[in-house]
């Protein structure tokens, strides 16, 4: 799926869903992710991956619905991870607090 400067990529295994997140999340793209995401957000049998390798913008929007994805698989008892987070948004993600729930792997 494509918004603009931003991009979802979204590939199904068995075991996992990928998301990969290319581009700038903000507002404009807000919407677009939620829906990309609400289908595989809430499949608790897969472990969720967001890849942000190609993430090169965050605002307080995407933040939130980062923070909304935490909430979900945390109910759901679902498997979460995050890998490829560039230093910059890795920096904004320390200084809200949010990375203290993010698992990263490679």
């Amino acid at each position: 799926m494509t918004l603009g400067k931003f991009r979802i990529d979204i590939q199904q295994t068995e075991e996992a869903n990928l998301v990969r997140l290319a581009g700038e999340l903000d507002l404009s793209a807000a919407a677009e992710l939620r829906t990309a995401l609400d289908p595989v957000v809430h499949q608790a049998d897969k472990t969720l991956i967001l890849d942000f390798g190609e993430l090169t913008y965050i605002d307080s929007t995407g933040i939130g619905i980062l923070v909304s994805v935490v909430k979900i698989r945390d109910e759901n008892r679902g498997p979460f991870r995050v890998r490829h987070i560039p230093a910059g948004i890795k920096k904004l993600l320390d200084l809200t607090g949010i990375s203290a729930f993010l698992t990263e792997r490679a």
